[in-house]
């Protein structure tokens, strides 16, 4: 690591190891699956639109001939297809050595996923909580594997309103909203982390976040997208954060990794902190129960499965 800036040659070979990556047709997702790729990593991009997933896969394999690289269809807007994602995926491979969590939908306006959630909680987060919960028994019995969790510094404006987590009953306020998936993002890493533990599992959950940085996220924006345009930092920045908390080594579980410039807005990936409110773990257990009610996906810690592979 040269002058303590963390990049993508501290990334060491992974081959024989296989990640999903979500949302990785385009952005952040797109470089975090074209680096993994070109160390040698067997990498699904897993995207709602096939055809942007395919041109993103011919990209990689036009600059790397030799990526191990596979398109599969992921809505995480629709549990249906979160299911049968997660079906397919296991009947094709044996191991899943990184799950990356990182498509999102950013301040939309209001809508809602297929089955009746608020865009922004439904994809963001009960997508995510509902995937990694029927991908975890093939997770567990990899061993090293590893879950990171996309969030941003948005969580810090997020608080979440069990009693109207849909916005039927409140104005809808699309950055709030957004907010509030993000906080969740980070609750759901928490309280991962302490089941796993609790559970002697050695699987690994942490998050990260890209700071300020240019993706198709902020083409609703407004204000947003363009001052991206004046401000932020490219993909190849804003991918590092992520890789940094799927790849370091040492690592216990629990990390946040993100930006070291001013506001955490850009710059090299280095551990920070979420704030305070994302710490409350009354709140991360009840997001818990009720993301288990929402999504009809129960967790399962069986530490027998470790040993599998």
């Amino acid at each position: 690591m040269k002058n303590g800036k963390w990049n993508a040659e501290n990334i060491p070979s992974q081959k024989g190891r296989v990640a999903i990556v979500t949302g990785s047709s385009s952005g952040i997702g797109y470089e975090t699956a074209r680096i993994l790729a070109n160390k040698q990593a067997s990498v699904i991009i897993a995207v709602r639109n096939l055809d942007k997933g395919n041109k993103a896969l011919a990209k990689i394999l036009q600059q790397n001939q030799d990526a191990d690289v596979k398109v599969m269809e992921l809505d995480l807007a629709n549990l249906a297809s979160v299911k049968n994602f997660a079906e397919n995926f296991q009947k094709n491979y044996l191991r899943l050595d990184l799950l990356i969590n990182n498509a999102g939908v950013m301040i939309p306006p209001y809508s809602k996923t297929t089955d009746g959630f608020e865009l922004q909680f439904g994809t963001n987060h009960l997508g995510h909580f509902a995937l990694t919960g029927q991908l975890l028994e093939l997770l567990i019995s990899t061993e090293g594997s590893r879950i990171v969790n996309l969030s941003s510094g948005a969580h810090s404006i997020g608080k979440i309103d069990f009693d109207d987590l849909n916005w039927e009953k409140r104005s809808y306020a699309k950055w709030k909203a957004y907010g509030d998936s993000k906080l969740a993002n980070i609750y759901f890493t928490y309280e991962l982390d302490r089941k796993l533990k609790d559970n002697g599992i050695d699987t690994l959950v942490t998050a990260s976040h890209p700071g300020w940085t240019a993706t198709e996220l902020q083409r609703t924006g407004g204000v947003v997208e363009y001052l991206t345009g004046i401000l932020a930092q490219d993909i190849t920045m804003g991918a590092l954060p992520t890789l940094r908390a799927a790849i370091e080594a040492g690592l216990k579980g629990g990390e946040y990794f993100g930006p070291n410039g001013f506001m955490e807005m850009r710059g090299y990936p280095i551990k920070v902190e979420t704030n305070e409110l994302s710490k409350d773990q009354g709140i991360s257990k009840k997001l818990w129960v009720v993301s288990e009610k929402l999504t009809g996906v129960k967790f399962e810690f069986n530490k027998k499965a470790q040993s599998a592979i």
